[in-house]
């Protein structure tokens, strides 16, 4: 007996060291690494080869390697959603929320082809270079498609706006770009997010209930993520922090397994949002279950794959105990692991470079000159002219007031989850380009909003000096560059790095830098991408001017001036000397070593005389164009901003900040025209302004061609074309309570109240004319629904018109909505010219939900209007209405 069970171990140990060699018994090559056999023989092959804890291991973000079987570590965790984001350089695109505003799919598609060829180069080039970081990857978290219902959401800046349908057809383009058409391989893997019923508070996600109707549900919320599903075939799946009708959205069994994978048929895999399985049992989150084991079993089974855990970690780790104790089993394991393995291979990641022809697209497609030409195009298509007397398009030779806190700030160029740009245009920059400086004067007027400024300035190098060994004030700083080790600056018991212990032995490099305004794509101290490095500069600070000054750089950098550390305003003297240090160390933390780091330290004058420089400016002008609104810096996912108005990073009032309206009233005052340039991702209540100023722009957050788009705006070198993809209203208290669900009186489709400016809106510096709208009068229930139509441009400059279709249900047997844009076309139009646009409803769009969420087809009389905007707000030139009769 014991030599039988001395022989089986012998074999046993014989496989397994064959296995960790990557062969089967038989000496051949593993199936998994056949590539003439199908995806999920392949799969299947891979994960029966692994243990229990390396199939555990697979299913956090950041998954770890499995060197016995050549599996690289992956980090799951990747951004495209206008642009590469947080990966280095990369072309920067509108945000999507101006991307929305082109109202063209065909610019979508292009927008999203060409984010994917920049994401195949950055990615193969780190490959090359040894570098599996979380954000270097191919499986990117984009596109966000969840409805934009209420304007105080200071995520909606990540959406398409608030209409399913302008949203459906947009993500469409944009997983289709982003994947690729290869019949055989993925270029990247798009994911729609942030399923379901998801769009605010940010501060109270992880704790909230949303109660959605079935009307509502299948209406509104998930329409674009079951166009992402079934017409665009996304490959992955976030599910959303919140609850949704008293169920984790990780956890719902109606939303994962009935409604996503039953009813849509989907396949692919399902993401978490990351520490949303921790708002399980998080007892200030939802606290539904006691231990973390309870929530990993629960999410899993519902069909929740991959763990994002980061900061709180990864709930999915207690699977082994909940394996145990029969909470899940061994096949809901595999399950998981086997979809997201079949990502991985759809990726191309274990087949030959060679197999994979988008493995040989050119790191010199970032940032080329045909992807900057293309974020230009989409700049210029995401300006919305709302409102214009005549003062536009200027003139040449008019001299100009630029003032605003907007016109010199990075930030509304880029909104969130971005990229770093290759050849940013701020909008001043922008203006000056295109009417001469000797024509153009310039004052920030104001802050953004209290001490929030747009304007800091990379501290030059003539306020930047260091004492020479002759005891002399000499210009620029001693910059000392370490080597660094991450295991060295460790701290015990703790998550802290000690940045100084983590630097290595003496300076490898020491010079005089005259500023600190730096980009690294590579390590200064070793060459390495990504490499480990520390830096310290030291020096005399000399001030020009007295002031309360802010000072604005990296924030795991250690600011010192005269001995304190900076943490807030401080004020000096001018001429007076004080003694500067600053150091960063950039070490291979998730956080806190960017790919591609970069490091300024800025600086502003909190105590310049903003009012009067402004008023100086303006009387020197015969235009002004005022650069305002808000920003990224101000609005987004989960801050810490509290300020009037602004609660960590949505907004409790839709006005401008105060400090700008007093502005705007002060220039207003002086009697010259001012041209509104407002810069924010939601709705801005420009009442005021709408009725005092003589044009008004909605920019968005533009991209890095922003002010060479608006420039040529204002001059009227192209002519606007963008349409609001949100409705503006009017004040704060014509909206619900922000945690109520509910469309009632919600987004255009619903809303009964007076509105500023109608999703939809967007004027033009030519007038277009509607004529010959061909329909059937009667139409069978059940059949497509075709009409066209013929427009005309009657001006003398050539545009685009966006031409929109909405349909109303007046006979429907349950509430439906009051418009419904069911079609819309981007069309170019020569002056003079009159060109015909086609659309074909569909039977499904001739449908209604009734309110136990099931879709019926709609008989009755079908109001029909085609026009530049809905038929309650275009003019009568620019729009047609008729009604058809269904039977």
């Amino acid at each position: 007996m014991k030599a039988f069970l001395l022989i089986v171990s012998s074999l046993l140990l014989f496989i397994t060291g064959c296995s960790e060699n990557n062969q089967t018994a038989s000496g051949a090559p593993p199936a998994y690494t056949n590539t003439s056999l199908p995806v999920n023989e392949r799969v299947n092959d891979l994960v029966s080869r692994m243990t229990l804890s390396e199939k555990i291991g697979q299913l956090y973000n950041d998954a770890p390697a499995i060197k016995r079987l050549n599996v690289p570590a992956y980090d799951w965790w990747n951004e495209a959603l206008h642009g590469v984001a947080r990966a280095g350089k990369a072309t920067v695109f509108p945000q999507a929320i101006g991307l929305a505003a082109s109202f063209d799919e065909q610019l979508i598609g292009a927008v999203a082809t060409a984010i994917s060829d920049e994401a195949r180069a950055k990615h193969h080039y780190f490959a090359a270079n040894d570098i599996q970081a979380r954000y270097t990857g191919l499986t990117f978290w984009s596109p966000n498609v969840n409805i934009f219902r209420d304007p105080r959401w200071g995520r909606g800046q990540e959406t398409y706006g608030e209409d399913p349908y302008l949203t459906s057809a947009l993500a469409i383009q944009f997983i289709q770009g982003l994947q690729g058409d290869d019949p055989r391989y993925l270029k990247s893997a798009a994911m729609a997010k942030h399923f379901a019923v998801h769009s605010g508070p940010e501060k109270s996600r992880h704790s909230d209930n949303y109660h959605s109707t079935a009307k509502d549900l299948h209406e509104t919320y998930l329409p674009a993520f079951k166009a992402a599903v079934q017409d665009a075939n996304v490959e992955s799946i976030m599910c959303a922090y919140n609850r949704v009708n008293d169920l984790p959205a990780c956890g719902s069994d109606p939303l994962l397994k009935e409604i996503l994978r039953g009813d849509w048929g989907f396949e692919g895999h399902v993401v978490s949002d990351c520490g949303a399985l921790a708002d399980f049992y998080g007892p200030n989150d939802h606290a539904l279950v006691w231990a973390p084991a309870e929530a990993a079993a629960w999410a899993l089974k519902s069909g929740t794959d991959l763990n994002c855990g980061t900061g709180r970690l990864s709930t999915f780790a207690n699977l082994n105990f909940a394996l145990q104790k029969d909470m899940v089993s061994i096949n809901d394991i595999d399950t998981a692991v086997k979809r997201l393995f079949t990502t991985r291979f759809k990726l191309g990641f274990f087949d030959p470079a060679e197999h994979v022809s988008y493995t040989q697209i050119p790191k010199e497609v970032i940032g080329s000159d045909k992807h900057q030409a293309l974020t230009l195009k989409a700049a210029e298509q995401s300006l919305v002219l709302l409102k214009n007397d005549g003062v536009l398009p200027l003139k040449e030779g008019t001299r100009i007031a630029v003032i605003g806190p907007n016109a010199t700030n990075p930030s509304i160029l880029v909104g969130n989850y971005h990229g770093t740009p290759i050849q940013p245009v701020l909008p001043l920059d922008g203006i000056r380009a295109r009417a001469g400086d000797d024509l153009v004067y310039y004052a920030p007027g104001s802050p953004l909003i209290a001490d929030q400024y747009g304007h800091y300035r990379v501290i030059s190098a003539k306020h930047l000096f260091h004492y020479d060994s002759n005891n002399a004030l000499t210009p620029g700083l001693k910059a000392h560059y370490y080597k660094a080790d991450l295991q060295k600056g460790k701290l015990p018991n703790s998550a802290q790095v000690d940045q100084i212990a983590a630097r290595v032995g003496e300076p490898v490099i020491s010079r005089i830098d005259d500023k600190i305004d730096f980009y690294w794509e590579r390590s200064p101290v070793d060459n390495q991408v990504r490499g480990e490095f520390g830096i310290t500069w030291d020096g005399i600070l000399v001030p020009q001017k007295s002031g309360v000054y802010l000072f604005k750089t990296d924030s795991n950098a250690t600011l010192q001036i005269a001995g304190e550390t900076i943490t807030g305003p401080i004020e000096l003297s001018a001429g007076e000397r004080y003694t500067l240090h600053l150091h960063r160390t950039y070490l291979r933390t998730t956080w806190g070593n960017p790919v591609e780091p970069s490091l300024q330290l800025s600086w502003v004058n909190s105590s310049e005389s903003y009012t009067a420089d402004a008023v100086t400016a303006a009387q020197k002008a015969d235009v002004i164009i005022f650069a305002g609104g808000i920003s990224a810096e101000l609005e987004g996912e989960e801050m810490d901003v509290e300020l009037e108005g602004f609660d960590h990073g949505d907004r409790t009032d839709l006005r401008l900040p105060t400090e700008q309206r007093q502005l705007l009233k002060i220039l207003h005052a002086l009697g010259k025209p001012i041209v509104m340039v407002n810069f924010s991702g939601s709705a801005v209540a420009l009442n005021w302004e709408d009725k005092n100023l003589n044009a008004i722009v909605q920019a968005f957050y533009p991209g890095e061609g922003t002010g060479t788009a608006l420039a040529r705006l204002l001059w009227g070198d192209f002519n606007p074309s963008g349409r609001l993809p949100v409705t503006f209203y009017r004040s704060v208290k014509d909206l619900p309570d922000f945690k109520d669900y509910s469309f009632a009186n919600r987004t255009y489709r619903y809303f009964d109240g007076d509105v500023l400016y109608p999703f939809g809106h967007g004027l033009s510096y030519t007038p277009f004319s509607y004529s010959d709208l061909n329909t059937p009068n009667t139409l069978k229930s059940g059949n497509d629904l075709s009409l066209d139509v013929s427009i005309t441009n009657n001006g003398a400059m050539s545009g685009g018109e966006i031409a929109q279709l909405y349909i109303a249900m007046p006979d429907a047997p349950v509430k439906t909505p009051i418009q419904e844009l069911k079609g819309f076309r981007y069309v170019s139009i020569t002056a003079g010219e009159t060109t015909q646009v086609a659309f074909t409803l569909t039977a499904k769009q001739l449908q209604f939900v009734d309110n136990d969420g099931n879709f019926r087809p709609y008989k009755g009389r079908l109001e029909l209007s085609v026009g530049s905007g809905q038929p309650n707000y275009a003019t009568n030139e620019s729009i047609l209405k008729t009604s058809i009769q269904i039977d």
